[in-house]
């Protein structure tokens, strides 16, 4: 804490206990203001602008230092001034007493108690962000909270000064009135509960209800604002419409279709989307093929001599396509269509917020829910037009190795590609722009898997910025520039093929999106609310087009969100619940994580406490010789709470699961060490971790007695 800070806290203090020390208490109390009503009247009928001025000064200090005695200081407000002037006094007198306790609070407390809480106040600083305004107006009109905790409280969150003020300014009048009108009555109020007086509670009441009403309307006038323009059909051909068949648009049409709604799912491609056709389902067939060959290569180390295998590249790819075709029944039309579903293929295009075109016949629908996903974003390279890139959608049609696959990006897609690759003997480069692979990860946990590819012969060009490509005597080469400690100098990297992994955007051109003028993040993905409802309260988005997270399994998540809220938002809505999304990089070995990383705990100045189990010391790992990897456990100081874990090492996308669930369920590591594990498993890795954490947490002092017990008993 600054000079500055204790400073103005001493003086506080120091207000505060005088105070009480010599008992000014006293002469905020019903009876000493009754005792004294007749001279207060008199002087104020002497004196009227030095009696407004001399109870306005006290109101301001009670409020501001949070002293007892504002309730009564409002009653004589009334009493002595009456109910106009007296609200008007009281009014600003209030505010500005409440405004300074908000100041005092946020200069003493709000950084101290961000960067302490951080990670649990996300939640609530974005709610304040978002709608603050709406939860201070009702905390001014319902005194459920005593007003002191709530000025020191408001204090602590991102809620503008300004704002502060006028909604507790506006928020505040109605309760004012009611109880500068009770002062007006003072003669017959025995004590402050007098004021509680049924009329009284009735009006306490309404105000409560007046908020929710309020909101209520704002929500009404909004919608008619947008709609105004749209005339609303009498009748509506479905319930849902779909845009996208992707998980998120499968999920959310299967839902709808279990309820008895009726639905329509409209893709232009083909069923499954991107996980199916070109995503996961084809990436891990292809892993598995390579990890095969992997475990060829060390036959030696599991005692077999030697291994020969001889393969064809085509054949390999032709698998990946046999492995999408066995489970594309699960995502196909005929599938959907017994469920219930109505499969249309064609463009869609929102042509309002009840109306898709498809195909030029137009849908007419309660709801409708895009869920169109995203693709593989190009960046904008010079030279790049020239090259014949392959992109994570195209990848899958080679049926010819190449010889030197140049990947640009280190992220999850380019890193399980160019394993993959490099195991199915292509000379692999990875040029990234970073000074790691898999940036989203502690640098420990990244340089595991970049040490893995380099015993496995990848190139890996780490602080490598890529410049242009270019053509010199038929061969492709890309230009990159160094960065770090060389930075500037110009480095020329030959290939054959180029695999472009930077990334992806989402799918949001061609759909409608600007005719109905729904905004954007800057991001390019839709904007929406907690409901996942756009603009229009009947259009929905879910999955890769919202983001935050592009994975299939959070895809699904929010497909739930939609459909339910779409189809009974009416009687209740739910928000999306991020609080626990887990995910997995398949690599070798694989990376595995949910919750906090350690680099996201420092940037958000969240206290924690590191937990580690190498899982080399795993018996069934070592008989499997898979002995590698890691177990990352981020708890909460002195307690066994988790807030986030990484595992790096082999199965790690199933390891996690068991943090998953206690994370879910608020469990901690006590509960997961009083866990039976199966022996010899893997994941017995995860009771092992939970018991280094026991160990360092282990009463060492009361040991010490139970060691000196013992020497007794013997």
């Amino acid at each position: 804490m600054s000079k500055g800070k204790i400073l103005v806290f001493i003086i506080i203090l120091i207000a505060v206990s005088c105070f009480f020390l010599f008992d000014l208490g006293h002469y905020f109390t019903l009876d000493f203001f009754k005792t004294e009503q007749a001279k207060i009247d008199f002087y104020y009928i002497e004196h009227p602008n030095q009696a407004i001025l001399f109870y306005f000064v006290i109101y301001v200090a009670v409020a501001a230092l949070s002293l007892p005695g504002a309730a009564l200081m409002t009653l004589v407000g009334g009493a002595i001034f009456g109910v106009t002037t007296g609200t008007l006094i009281v009014s600003f007198a209030s505010t500005i007493g409440a405004t300074l306790a908000f100041l005092a609070s946020r200069f003493l407390f709000k950084d101290i108690v961000q960067n302490r809480f951080g990670e649990h106040l996300t939640a609530i600083n974005a709610g304040i962000e978002k709608e603050g305004v709406f939860y201070l107006f009702t905390l001014r009109l319902v005194p459920a909270f005593p007003f002191f905790v709530i000025n020191l409280v408001m204090g602590l969150t991102p809620i503008k000064t300004f704002t502060f003020y006028l909604v507790s300014q506006i928020g505040m009048l109605a309760g004012t009135i009611v109880y500068v009108n009770a002062g007006t009555q003072i003669a017959k109020i025995e004590s402050l509960s007098g004021i509680l007086s049924a009329k009284l509670i009735v009006s306490f009441a309404i105000l409560g209800i007046f908020p929710l009403l309020a909101k209520k309307m704002v929500a009404v006038i909004q919608a008619r604002k947008v709609y105004q323009t749209y005339k609303k059909p009498k009748q509506f051909d479905y319930n849902i419409v779909v845009i996208g068949v992707g998980s998120a648009g499968l999920v959310t049409s299967y839902i709808a279709a279990a309820v008895k709604a009726k639905v329509a799912l409209v893709e232009k491609h083909r069923m499954g989307g991107d996980c199916l056709n070109t995503g996961c389902v084809p990436s891990k067939a292809l892993l598995r093929t390579a990890k095969f060959l992997s475990h060829a290569k060390r036959a030696e180390k599991l005692g077999i001599k030697s291994v020969t295998v001889d393969f064809d590249f085509a054949q390999v790819m032709e698998r990946v396509q046999r492995v999408i075709k066995q489970i594309e029944p699960h995502d196909s039309i005929e599938r959907y269509s017994q469920l219930g579903v109505e499969c249309i293929t064609g463009d869609a295009t929102i042509t309002s917020p009840y109306t898709v075109e498809v195909n030029g016949q137009i849908l007419t629908t309660r709801n409708i829910v895009i869920a169109t996903g995203a693709k593989p974003f190009i960046p904008a390279i010079e030279g790049i037009e020239n090259i014949n890139y392959l992109s994570s959608d195209t990848i899958w049609d080679l049926r010819e190795k190449p010889e030197r696959l140049l990947v640009l990006g280190g992220g999850p897609i380019g890193c399980e590609l160019a394993q993959a690759f490099s195991r199915l003997g292509s000379q692999v480069i990875i040029v990234q722009k970073a000074a790691q692979l898999l940036v989203r990860e502690d640098p420990e946990v990244s340089q595991r898997v970049m040490d893995r590819f380099m015993f496995e012969g990848i190139d890996l060009r780490v602080e490598h910025k890529a410049v242009r490509f270019i053509k010199e005597n038929n061969k492709r080469i890309l230009v990159c520039e160094r960065l770090g400690n060389h930075q500037g100098e110009e480095i020329h990297i030959e290939f054959d093929q180029l695999l472009i992994a930077v990334g992806r955007v989402a799918n949001t051109q061609g759909i409608g999106l600007e005719n109905l003028n729904i905004p954007l993040k800057p991001e390019k993905t839709i904007e929406t609310n907690q409901y996942l409802q756009t603009i229009f309260p009947n259009i929905y988005a879910c999955g890769d087009v919202v983001g935050p997270y592009q994975f299939t399994h959070a895809a699904a998540h929010q497909a739930w969100y939609a459909s339910v809220n779409a189809l009974f938002g009416k009687f209740k809505k739910f928000k999306v619940d991020y609080s626990v999304i887990p995910w997995a990089t398949f690599t070798d070995p694989e990376v595995a994580r949910v919750g906090l990383s350690e680099l996201e705990a420092k940037e958000k100045g969240i206290a924690y406490e590191v937990t580690t189990y190498d899982i080399e010391e795993l018996d069934r790992a070592i008989a499997d010789e898979e002995a590698h990897g890691l177990i990352k456990v981020l708890t909460v100081p002195g307690k066994d709470r988790i807030l986030g874990v990484t595992i790096v090492g082999e199965h790690a996308g199933d390891l996690i699961a068991e943090y998953v669930s206690a994370m879910r369920n608020g469990f901690g590591l006590n509960k997961i060490l009083g866990t039976i594990h199966i022996y010899p498993t893997l994941v017995e890795a995860n009771k092992y971790a939970a018991g280094n954490w026991k160990k360092a947490h282990a009463p060492g002092g009361l040991l010490k007695w139970v060691e000196r017990y013992h020497q007794w008993w013997r």
